[in-house]
């Protein structure tokens, strides 16, 4: 298929692309500079070097593909904005196509939308946002009510995602190394997680499977709690780090409504996307910490 992905040097947009490329799918990413264009033109990516809140530096290089994934997102006091104008651009594109060929639309969600809830959440659940991403949810609906008899489209709600040397997982291993780990509340809230590679998979599933649309949760279900993270975490440290527990109201003071979503109690079922033939490979953060060290020990000289 020929598809058109923006976010491929992000966290998950770049497992996405080693996805569609190993799945030998055409694909065209939009990209902000030369060097990231450079990057991905050697490996047989058609690179579009533009910035996703310039909607007119990608208008036209966004028409005439068979399915857009949009991964990117820009920085959180312009998030909303500009996620809204991507959407506007990549589904305009999605819905011409869809007047001469079937074309599909992939959408980057987050649990974070749900909120906090006692019981494990489904893909019907609804949305509760709290105040960081209280927009989120509009934009869900606009990507599904989109959906026409040609125009497939589909939200992926990713969990907390771990593998390699970014995200929130990460975090805690390099807080680890260097000695001591904070942890926002008591630390008993469950985190519903998701490795990379795992969460790639479903993305492409998702983009050239015709039976794909709607919501799609992508969490390994092991409902781990912050401290099962970070007690693996200590056991395999040379050096164990402090563990500091910061209460909630204190961590609220720096680092605003980001606070609350990090002590989010949220366990999770991907129901409709198993309906897919999805399956994770990797069922556990605290269980797999050997691996996650040695993939972020890479990732960091990579980057270095």
């Amino acid at each position: 298929m020929r598809i058109f992905l923006t976010g491929a040097t992000g966290y998950i947009g770049s497992a996405v692309l080693d996805a569609l490329l190993r799945g030998g799918h055409q694909v065209t990413a939009l990209v902000r500079t030369p060097q990231a264009a450079d990057a991905l033109s050697s490996r047989g990516v058609v690179p579009v070097l533009g910035d996703l809140k310039a909607v007119k530096s990608y208008r036209a290089a966004a028409e005439g593909f068979d399915a857009w994934v949009h991964t990117a997102a820009d920085s959180p006091a312009k998030r909303e904005e500009t996620d809204r104008r991507a959407i506007d651009v990549l589904l305009t594109a999605a819905s011409a196509h869809a007047k001469t060929a079937e074309a599909a639309f992939v959408y980057t969600s987050g649990f974070w939308v749900l909120g906090s809830h006692a019981q494990p959440l489904t893909e019907s659940a609804q949305p509760n946002p709290g105040p960081l991403l209280g927009w989120r949810a509009a934009h869900e609906d606009l990507v599904l009510q989109a959906a026409t008899e040609n125009l497939r489209t589909a939200v992926i709600r990713p969990g907390i995602v771990y593998g390699g040397a970014r995200g929130l997982v990460s975090d805690l291993l390099k807080n680890a190394v260097n000695g001591l780990i904070r942890v926002i509340g008591d630390g008993e809230n469950h985190w519903p997680l998701i490795y990379d590679r795992d969460l790639a998979d479903l993305y492409v599933r998702a983009a050239t499977r015709r039976e794909a649309s709607g919501i799609f949760h992508a969490n390994d279900e092991a409902d781990e709690t912050v401290n099962n993270i970070v007690e693996g975490i200590v056991d395999h440290c040379s050096m164990p780090p402090d563990v500091r527990h910061v209460p909630l109201e204190e961590a609220r003071k720096k680092m605003g409504a980001y606070a609350d979503a990090l002590a989010l109690d949220q366990k999770a079922r991907s129901v409709r996307a198993r309906a897919l033939g999805w399956s994770p490979a990797l069922h556990s953060v605290s269980a797999n910490i050997p691996r996650l060290l040695e993939e972020f020990r890479r990732g960091k000289d990579r980057a270095a």
